[in-house]
């Protein structure tokens, strides 16, 4: 993955005939810290993101467009763990072990779900800018299956896009006194390379982000500057002397507004930390492709392989944290609740949303937020007027 910042493999250069010095290896510490940290940011990675798909696959209350859209970035989040972290472990140790054929195939993958996770994240960004600002055309446009065809469209996109790795890495051997030692880098130049990144440096990184900027400060404006509309506050405020109807109407939507705040502020954070953990990486590329020789610093590449680990590790601990679905989903999921089964506690956010629909009818917030209609408490008779 660190093609980009010239790797030494990649710096090596050669033909394989000229036999040098010793083999130059890694510092013991830099090995146990790198091994230790790729295998808890891996492992705790690969569970939490097997962990989102599965209870979005198994629960039908999860299968909203929105947690479509997770299950994407989850699964690209996994092909990064999987294709770039654990092979870090070998490669910090040894030389490159999986031959040409798994140099060809790792970079592939590796660019596969760095970029799958951009778009992801810009997916469901653009279905939460319409579900909130444009209610009436989220109906028709936030779906399940739209978003199911949305995201098979970017995965072949991106499939056929990174194809190109194919062509543009190999392995190179160099042979030491001690031994052989093999990499997997770049076979063209630097100059020939740097188009190649700064467009994907554009497409994947500068224009999702820009637009999660703009859009959630569009979405701001709605959830936070003017959380109701000004009748719906008149009437909020009358319901106390007309009835238990309107009680119910005012609670409902004001759960609906509580829980969609919430599904937004978890996907910002879902955002800044993408934006965050790969900027050391990529400003490292940057520098590097106008420095001859490039900046190689054992450590802040240690330090950049790290922060990308940690962005395909930590959404599923900031969906646990920041979504009470999510985290009752993963309970059960785990059976930790087995103890409560005879209990449930009941959601105090979206159970009146699961009778009343807001206002905006918001089709992609009421799929995400509603709840199981057995907990809702008997509806309380009505007294007759005072005369």
């Amino acid at each position: 993955m660190e093609n980009g910042s010239a790797t030494p493999g990649a710096a090596l250069g050669g033909s394989g005939n000229e036999t040098l010095g010793r083999m130059p290896r890694q510092p013991l510490e830099l090995q146990v810290v790198t091994i230790l940290l790729v295998l808890i940011i891996c492992g705790v990675g690969i569970a939490g993101n097997v962990m989102v798909v599965l209870v979005v696959l198994r629960t039908k209350d999860m299968v909203t467009p929105t947690n479509c859209y997770l299950v994407s970035l989850a699964v690209a989040d996994l092909i990064v763990l999987l294709a770039a972290g654990l092979p870090n472990i070998s490669e910090v140790v040894a030389s490159w072990v999986y031959g040409y054929a798994g140099c060809l195939c790792i970079t592939y993958l590796q660019y596969l779900g760095i970029n799958i996770s951009a778009w992801s994240i810009t997916a469901f960004t653009v279905e939460r800018y319409i579900a909130i600002c444009h209610a009436i055309k989220a109906q028709l446009l936030c779906t399940v299956s739209r978003a199911k065809r949305i995201i098979s469209s970017l995965w072949l996109f991106t499939s056929i896009y990174c194809l190109m790795w194919f062509f543009l890495v190999d392995t190179t051997q160099v042979t030491f006194s001690d031994g052989t030692q093999v990499s997997c880098g770049y076979r063209v130049s630097r100059s020939l390379y740097m188009p190649i990144y700064f467009l994907d440096f554009a497409v994947f990184y500068i224009i999702p982000l820009g637009l999660a900027t703009v859009l959630y400060g569009l979405i701001a404006r709605i959830l936070f500057m003017s959380p109701l509309p000004t009748s719906l506050q008149h009437s909020c405020l009358g319901s106390m002397h007309q009835g238990s109807s309107l009680k119910l109407s005012c609670r409902s939507n004001r759960g609906a507004l509580s829980s969609r705040k919430q599904v937004t502020k978890m996907l910002a954070v879902v955002v800044v930390l993408f934006a965050l953990l790969w900027m050391p990486y990529r400003t490292l590329v940057v520098v590097n492709s106008f420095m001859d020789p490039p900046y190689l610093n054992i450590w802040l590449l240690l330090f950049c392989r790290m922060c990308i680990y940690l962005n395909s590790a930590i959404n599923p601990i900031i969906y646990n944290l920041m979504s009470q679905k999510f985290r009752a989903a993963f309970r059960k999921l785990c059976k930790c609740e087995a103890k409560n089964a005879e209990n449930p506690v009941p959601y105090p956010t979206a159970v009146y949303y699961s009778v009343t629909k807001d206002h905006s009818h918001d089709s992609s917030d009421h799929n995400t937020e509603k709840q199981d209609l057995s907990i809702l408490p008997a509806p309380a008779k009505k007294n007759k007027p005072d005369k």
